[in-house]
Formats: structure tokens, C-alpha cells, sequence
């Protein structure tokens, strides 16, 4: 049996959920517009863990997702997550966040591309099957007409992340269908999270940094 504690705050999204063997028991988040993760991050634990009916020591790792995304709010998740580490003296994980919010697409065809804002018209991104396996690397780009048209040309692409909503203004391609208002979520940490606890993939808590892919930017 096998507790995880999973924290997503690479968006303005302030999320925590517990889950046990990869199902999740309990979930707390904010979409809110505004980063507020400083003041609500370790207020949405402590609700998840008593909503669970469990303690705290029964945590038996930390999930943190580790970008690309907002400095600040990376930097707050990760710190948050490395020190409950070190209190409870557990192992911790950390869960790409572009391929967690790909598991927000469930469909049989076609291509998942999760993007999130850089400011301006650019976006990390990265590009998924439909079966959730990354097959382009993430990276951050500026994104104009001809973006993703080497997979828009073969399928049907769902966009999904806040990067969507810029890109749906200049691409027309039929082919493209724009999941708006979705943002990462510890939701779907739950089963990725339990897939590498059980194959033992965790972070050294004293040297990790969350994958900020760009130069500090504020924000």
C-alpha cells in the first residue's frame, strides 16, 4: 500500500492531491487567474491528508510536477515538495508536466500536443499519441501558421493547456481541435506517479531543480 502526495503548481492552478496505489482518494485546487500558490499551497495539504482520514507520516513519497511552467510557482512546489522530503525522510518523484496534462486527452486517434504560455506567441509544448507515449521532446517555440503541421497534415491534433487559446487565433487547419481552459491538475499525477514509485525512479531531494526549459522570466 503505498500513499503519494502529488503537487501541481507550475500554472496558476494551486493543485494537491493523496493518492494510494496510483487511485486518487482526494484532490484540492484553485483555477484561479492569479499565482496564489505561496499562500495556499501547504493549506490544500494539510486538507487533503485529513480529508483522506490519514497522518502525514503515512506518506510514503512526494510527487512534484517539474515543468516547464511559471518560475515562481515551479520553484514554490518544488521547495514545498523537497521539504516535506526531508521532514518525513521519503523519496521523491517528480512528474513532467506536459505529460501529465496529455492525460487529460482520452481519445482512440490522432495526436496530443499539451502547450503552455512563455509569454508572447510562445509556448513549451511537447507532442504525445494518443496513447500518452512522448513522441517529441519538449521544447519552447514560437508558434506562427505553419506550427505542428507535420502531424495536422496525417490526424486530428487536440491542443490542450493555456497555450491553446493563442494558437487557436491563427491556426485554421481542420485538423486541429482546441481544448481550452484546462491547466495541469495533481490528478493525473496519480497513476504516473505510482508507476515510477514502484520501479524505484526518484530524485536526489539535495541537487533537484524543477525543469524550467527557459531563463528565469517572472510570473
Amino acid at each position: 500500500m503505498a500513499y503519494i502526495l502529488c503537487i501541481e503548481t507550475s500554472t496558476t492552478n494551486c493543485s494537491v492531491a493523496l493518492a494510494k496505489n496510483g487511485k486518487l482518494i482526494e484532490l484540492k485546487e484553485d483555477y484561479d487567474t492569479k499565482y496564489s500558490h505561496a499562500e495556499r499551497l501547504h493549506n490544500f495539504i494539510d486538507i487533503v491528508v485529513k480529508k483522506s482520514g490519514i497522518v502525514l507520516r503515512d506518506v510514503e513519497a512526494i510527487a512534484v510536477s517539474k515543468g516547464p511552467g511559471s518560475y515562481t510557482g515551479l520553484r514554490i512546489g518544488v521547495s514545498a515538495a523537497k521539504g516535506l522530503c526531508y521532514a518525513l525522510d521519503i523519496p521523491l518523484i517528480s512528474i513532467p508536466t506536459l505529460h501529465s496534462l496529455a492525460l487529460q486527452v482520452q481519445n482512440k486517434e490522432g495526436y496530443i500536443i499539451p502547450m503552455l504560455d512563455a509569454r508572447r506567441m510562445e509556448v513549451y509544448s511537447a507532442v504525445f499519441s494518443n496513447n500518452h507515449k512522448q513522441i517529441r521532446s519538449t521544447e519552447a517555440e514560437i508558434l506562427s501558421e505553419a506550427s505542428f503541421s507535420e502531424y495536422l497534415v496525417k490526424n486530428k491534433v487536440y491542443f490542450i493547456g493555456n497555450g491553446v487559446t493563442k494558437f487557436s487565433e491563427i491556426c485554421l487547419d481542420t485538423n486541429a481541435e482546441f481544448i481550452k481552459k484546462k491547466l495541469p491538475s495533481a490528478n493525473e499525477m496519480a497513476t504516473l506517479s505510482y508507476s515510477k514509485f514502484l520501479r524505484k525512479e526518484f530524485e536526489d531531494v539535495s541537487f533537484f531543480d524543477p525543469y524550467y526549459l527557459k531563463d528565469f522570466v517572472t510570473g
